[in-house]
């Protein structure tokens, strides 16, 4: 029989309390994000300051080097690597080696935000890979969770640890079909031993379904997927486990569209706006 689907509510989320916070940044976690080509820096910029933003205490992030610097300024609270990129612009898949003591450090990792080149993500994926220690939890979005299916060997050494956050076009790649349905979620949860959100739906490799309860339109704006993958990276660093991760960083997202919607409007809020409701959010929800 189908596991019954759970809804998110505060009341849950209250009765499954995060990690009590720490007093140091290392303590309170230490998160990487890759991605970031000279044409979308702003997707690796949204996800890094949602992550500052439920909490995490450590940002690294690794970009084009073309565009490190500025980012570097624009988040002055992060550390930020440069990559080698292409002539377009994109990271190369080289010069992982400078993020390697970063990432033997790491409590959770991004890859993909900003990321605009499918064979040089595969390159910077299977890198990444190497350097990360077998327990951290890995988070692929956009380009990287993308060409997954092309990596198999990749995604086997990922099980278990894997957290996704397709689009419904990726979810359809995903799956190698040309729709997705209300039981997608979990059919990629079980291909690839992954905890995955997608469309307000959360599904754990165990069968556990959740969907959340709130959420309007408005959350279908650029730059919105970095914003949740920045959210639940940041939760992941903290020390949740991938399916509590999972559950609150997507209801923050959503009520955190809801909160602007009512104040600025349904439609036409920015994804940048989101990030700064999360704070007030999180305090909501503390038992």
């Amino acid at each position: 029989m189908p596991t019954r689907t759970e809804t998110i509510t505060p009341a849950l989320l209250r009765g499954w309390p995060l990690p009590a916070d720490a007093t140091s940044k290392y303590g309170r976690g230490q998160v990487v994000v890759v991605g970031g080509a000279r044409s979308t820096p702003g997707a690796a910029l949204l996800a890094g300051v949602a992550a500052l933003r439920v909490g995490a205490g450590r940002l690294t992030m690794a970009v084009a080097r073309s565009v490190a610097v500025p980012l570097a300024i624009q988040i002055p609270e992060a550390g930020v690597v440069g990559l080698p990129e292409t002539e377009e612009g994109s990271p190369d898949g080289t010069g992982t080696e400078q993020l390697m003591d970063d990432l033997r450090t790491a409590d959770a990792v991004l890859v993909g935000p900003g990321l605009d080149d499918p064979e040089r993500t595969i390159a910077l994926l299977e890198a990444l890979t190497d350097g990360i220690p077998g327990k951290v939890p890995m988070l692929l979005d956009a380009f990287a969770l993308g060409i997954l299916p092309r990596i198999p060997e990749v995604a086997e050494r990922l099980a278990g640890r894997l957290v996704l956050t397709p689009n419904p076009k990726e979810a359809a790649f995903l799956l190698g079909v040309d729709e997705i349905d209300d039981q997608s979620c979990s059919r990629i949860a079980r291909k690839y031993d992954a905890t995955v959100t997608c469309q307000g739906r959360i599904a754990a490799p165990d069968g556990s379904r959740w969907e959340v309860s709130t959420g309007l339109p408005g959350l279908a704006t650029s730059g919105s997927g970095d914003v949740l993958a920045g959210t639940l990276v940041g939760l992941l660093a903290r020390g949740a486990d991938p399916a509590q991760a999972t559950c609150w960083a997507t209801h923050l997202h959503a009520a955190a569209g809801d909160r602007l919607a009512t104040r600025i409007g349904s439609l036409g809020y920015l994804a940048r706006e989101l990030p700064d409701e999360l704070p007030v959010l999180l305090d909501e929800l503390s038992p």
